[in-house]
């Protein structure tokens, strides 16, 4: 039998073009039924569209389909509650920015598809009434951002599709999103550096190279010494890019790799670091974000700061190396 099937647009799905919303509605459609149905089974407002064509809200698209591909194809909404081990740092209407724990991944990957920030997070959106998937066609929270497993501190998610769009823009363009991170180095940096690069990754080793022949992609961090002292650096890093493992490569390449880091660090320091204070991983903290003007949506978050407080195992060892002045950062 077939179904006339019709959706409203909402805000969640507007400024989508019909394909890419059609690839989530329908998320289990091989391509190929998904462009035959824009040429024949689809209808927007009543009149056929092309696949490029952007929804708007409150357009009506209707699609003409059987009631087992139906069933085939709409994924069902699916959420399994994880034990939620984050902070959340800032929250409005739009945005959440969440302190990620030591060991927690962002994202799923295949040896961990159920328990990481992202399913956290969106449990916590749910249990707060301020996400259900039940009611929507095919948005779903997600973050801007990305820490690796060991690194901690801030992940910023857009809780709606124009929030989400418009922080991904304001970082795409590198404007108006601002993200700093604490570090402890071996070796005392006695001046800033302003680090360009370019990087290739091996998705295998999952590790990254510089490359001196302009090929890859471009890496930019500036790093800013804060306390110097006993072989060490506690430095704030800036990110102008989003590359894989950026500053850990990008600083060990310029002679001051980060204490405990196993893949870029030095072995000799890491040995020692491991038995002088149980460290066993990179000392990289995601601690403060601070937004220009992102524009759209989002315009009023225009000055705000978000910051997240050290991780105890971070604020022992900067005691330990520093002093306690290092703690009132």
């Amino acid at each position: 039998m077939i179904f006339m099937v019709n959706i409203e647009i909402g805000r969640n799905e507007a400024g989508q073009r019909l394909d890419r919303f059609l690839k989530k509605y329908l998320a289990e459609a091989p391509l190929s039924y998904i462009y035959r149905a824009i040429r024949k089974d689809v209808k927007v407002n009543g009149r056929r569209s092309t696949g490029d064509s952007v929804l708007k809200e409150g357009d009506m698209v209707t699609v003409y389909i059987s009631d087992d591909k139906l069933a085939d194809f709409v994924r069902k909404p699916e959420h399994r509650k994880v034990k939620r081990q984050f902070k959340t740092a800032y929250e409005d209407d739009n945005i959440i920015a969440v302190e990620k724990p030591f060991g927690l991944l962002t994202h799923g990957d295949r040896t961990e598809k159920k328990n990481h920030l992202a399913n956290q997070v969106i449990d916590y959106l749910i249990e707060e009434g301020s996400y259900n998937p039940r009611l929507e066609k095919t948005f779903t929270p997600a973050p801007v951002n990305r820490l690796d497993r060991n690194t901690t501190g801030l992940v910023l998610f857009g809780k709606n599709a124009p929030a989400l769009q418009q922080l991904n823009r304001a970082i795409r363009e590198r404007k108006a999103v601002g993200k700093y991170y604490l570090t402890i180095t071996s070796g005392e940096m006695e001046k800033g550096l302003v680090l360009k690069d370019r990087m290739v990754k091996d998705g295998d080793r999952n590790i990254v190279s510089l490359t001196e022949d302009g090929s890859g992609k471009t890496m930019e961090t500036v790093a800013r010494p804060i306390i110097t002292g006993n072989g060490f650096t506690l430095a704030e890093i800036e990110i102008l890019t989003g590359r894989t493992h950026q500053i850990r490569v990008q600083l060990a390449e310029a002679g001051y790799p980060l204490i405990g880091d196993p893949k870029y660090g030095d072995s000799l320091m890491n040995r020692k670091a491991k038995s002088r204070w149980g460290l066993g991983a990179q000392l990289l903290h995601a601690y403060r974000i601070k937004f220009g003007n992102p524009g759209g949506v989002l315009e009023y978050l225009d000055g705000l700061e978000i910051k997240a407080g050290l991780p105890e195992d971070f604020k022992r060892i900067a005691e330990s190396i520093f002093g306690r002045d290092a703690t009132g950062i």
